[in-house]
């Protein structure tokens, strides 16, 4: 009974129908508002000091961990992230990947332009150059590689996921390779590591999929008890220029990061359910 209780939670919330918050949920975000805010005062000014400066600033990093932690992300590394020269490919469940993954390797980002509208979630990352792209802009795309381009120039290291969209923990999509033609060819010395996104059991009540609003779902996961596990895992790097073309880097890439996600659920992946599917229970 409680199972079919919370999988019709579920396919409420993937179907954009907004969750009522309790009095202790308000509460919850009103706390975790006020320490983020805190935050921001504390690691913005240091960040523009070092980089009037002119030198290397370890405060983004350092605040999207902190940002992370206050929003009850748990957050530890598996594996090791190259510093610099690296383009990170990682599965996608919730804009919480965009912080723990900064928190624990500095990178930049390329993540859909929803990410950047919703509350609270597009100045955390404004700070980190994350690159918002629209799935719809076709015309736009050659100004979107000039800019990850110019992330990876600058910070060294830069995330893509490229699904396209987020998903539950327990599938993945197809790999869209538009946004790796970066990769054509590959700047000199930049690898490809895959990441593997892991929450656990918590990953299919994290996940911001169907029609649910990134307004929604921030406020959902701000007013949510407790803490949950994030654990990122930093993959075996592979050099691009084994796999040429950015479809054949899409292919290995998906591939590493598909068993390696098989092998932390301890289960194949199975096809993703979408939230028209979750309503009708099938």
């Amino acid at each position: 009974m409680a199972g079919n209780a919370e999988q019709a939670r579920r396919a409420a919330i993937a179907a954009g129908q907004p969750q009522p918050l309790t009095p202790s949920g308000l509460a919850r975000i009103a706390v975790r508002l006020f320490v983020l805010v805190l935050a921001v005062l504390f690691f913005v000014p240091l960040h523009y000091l070092w980089r009037l400066l002119r030198i290397g600033s370890p405060w983004p990093r350092l605040f999207l961990g902190t940002a992370a932690r206050i929003c009850g992300a748990r957050v530890s590394r598996v594996g090791v992230p190259l510093r610099r020269d690296v383009f990170y490919i990682a599965n996608h469940l919730s804009w919480i990947d965009i912080l723990a993954i900064g928190g624990t390797s500095g990178s930049a980002f390329v993540a859909k332009a929803e990410i950047g509208e919703a509350p609270v979630v597009g100045w955390l990352a404004g700070m980190n150059r994350t690159v918002y792209v629209r799935r719809e802009d076709r015309l736009g795309v050659a100004e979107q590689i000039n800019q990850l381009r110019d992330a990876l120039a600058d910070n060294w290291a830069i995330t893509v996921f490229p699904e396209g969209t987020t998903t539950d923990g327990r599938s993945m999509l197809p790999f869209k390779s538009s946004m790796m033609k970066v990769l054509e060819p590959p700047p000199p010395g930049v690898l490809v590591q895959p990441v593997v996104m892991d929450y656990g059991a918590a990953g299919p009540d994290i996940a911001w999929i169907g029609a649910e609003t990134g307004k929604d779902n921030a406020l959902r996961l701000l007013a949510r008890r407790g803490s949950f596990r994030v654990r990122v895992h930093f993959l075996d790097p592979f050099d691009p220029h084994d796999f040429p073309g950015r479809k054949a880097i899409a292919a290995e890439s998906r591939a590493r990061i598909a068993a390696a996600l098989e092998q932390v659920n301890g289960e194949p992946l199975r096809p993703f359910i979408g939230h028209d599917t979750l309503a009708t229970g099938a």
